[in-house]
């Protein structure tokens, strides 16, 4: 096999590693791993451009890393003013239509075939720069390949090779421009993928996870509780006074009404840690906390009650509250749950109750627990609590 047969198989896999990755970091680990087993060499990070705080950001470090390479790294990011390629040279060339040539750095400094007119000597009384970089890290030289989506400049990928190995050519930076093309489309469809995941799961008005979401996450957050004994707490909610709003003002005020309402519930959700934010849908919201105790979520639903009366529209909430950390009976199904929280809210709403009213609170003989548990409701009775079936 010639060296372009071996070339082409390298585009091929690293396609196939990007395609078949499921979440952002696999993706973004494909590339980079994928990259540089293509090029030959022993280190690959792939990092992003973050116009509105002027930084290169890596995302993953592949290879061998030093002692602070992180493979997934929180805090590794430089300011765009040691790479000037990137703001000017890159750009320029971008804006004008012109090639996105990779190019080739080492840590002795210039070498044959860097992209003309692209000078990358560190900041007056700093560090920086790549050569600079190369030599903190002991490596010898690498390729640098900007990438581009959607006719921006997104990031970009970069190989190194160790002091002694052969240094990067013409013909390696050429090949990097290839990769870094196809990491583009990896990554493009990628985004695709995640942008269509995020609106499965979220409430197109109000930003909040959706129904879809609440199902799987309690029914991973009651598997928890089977096994490991986790506290599982579900706060119902329905919006008092959305349809008369409605009617009198329009469905646009009614509209505000509910994102306005959705805004005071992510800031309760947020001081229960983990907890996830829902609209079930209409007028209906929850709050899912795992972990908590129950009494600091009844403490949580207060506070929702009393911000939600406070809106300018509207008349408040009808809450319920059940929690596996009070007496409620065996809680083996995601369904229960809901149906407990649900008459919980039901039983708030019917007797206009300006407090949350909670599941289990009044021992074996609760009221809210023996309604949750009754038969089916007759014909055309209203009452159906989800779950039901």
């Amino acid at each position: 096999m010639d060296g372009g047969d071996v070339r082409l198989r390298a585009v091929v896999e690293l396609a196939q590693g990007m395609a078949a990755a499921h979440t952002p970091r696999e993706s973004w680990r494909a590339a980079a791993a994928g990259a540089c087993r293509a090029l030959g060499g022993t280190f690959a990070a792939l990092s992003v451009w973050e116009r509105e705080l002027g930084r290169l950001r890596v995302l993953v470090n592949t290879g061998e890393r030093t002692r602070d390479e992180e493979e997934f790294p929180e805090q590794e990011a430089y300011p765009v003013h040691q790479f000037p390629e990137i703001t000017e040279f890159l750009h320029e060339r971008w804006v004008g239509g012109g090639e996105t040539d990779a190019w080739v750095e080492a840590a002795e400094g210039p070498v044959a075939g860097r992209a003309e007119g692209c000078h990358l000597e560190a900041p007056s009384g700093g560090g920086g720069g790549r050569a600079a970089a190369l030599r903190r890290r002991g490596r010898g030289c690498c390729v640098v390949a900007p990438i581009v989506l959607n006719g921006r400049a997104w990031g970009e990928l970069y190989v190194a090779r160790p002091v002694g190995a052969p240094v990067f050519d013409r013909a390696d930076a050429d090949f990097a421009t290839v990769l870094a093309s196809v990491v583009a489309a990896g990554i493009a469809q990628t985004e695709r993928l995640e942008e269509a995941r995020r609106l499965a799961f979220t409430d197109a008005l109000t930003g909040l996870a959706n129904r879809r979401a609440v199902d799987m996450r309690l029914d991973e957050a009651i598997e928890c509780h089977r096994t490991r004994g986790m506290v599982v707490s579900l706060v119902v909610c329905d919006l008092n006074g959305l349809k008369r709003v409605n009617d009198t003002q329009g469905h646009a005020v009614g509209d505000r009404l509910l994102e306005r309402f959705g805004s005071v519930l992510s800031l309760c959700g947020a001081m229960l840690p983990g907890a996830l934010a829902a609209r079930l849908g209409g007028d209906e919201f929850c709050l899912l906390a795992v972990g908590p105790a129950a009494d600091e979520v009844v403490r949580v639903a207060d506070e929702l009650c009393r911000r939600a009366a406070e809106l300018e529209l509207g008349e408040g909430v009808a809450c319920g509250v059940a929690s596996t950390g009070y007496p409620l009976g065996p809680v083996r199904s995601a369904r229960r749950l809901f149906r407990l929280a649900d008459a919980a809210q039901y039983r708030a709403k019917a007797v206009r109750s300006a407090a949350p009213v909670i599941a289990g609170r009044e021992g074996a003989d609760d009221p809210v627990v023996r309604l949750a548990d009754a038969p089916p409701p007759a014909a055309g009775e209203r009452r159906r609590f989800r779950g039901r079936g």
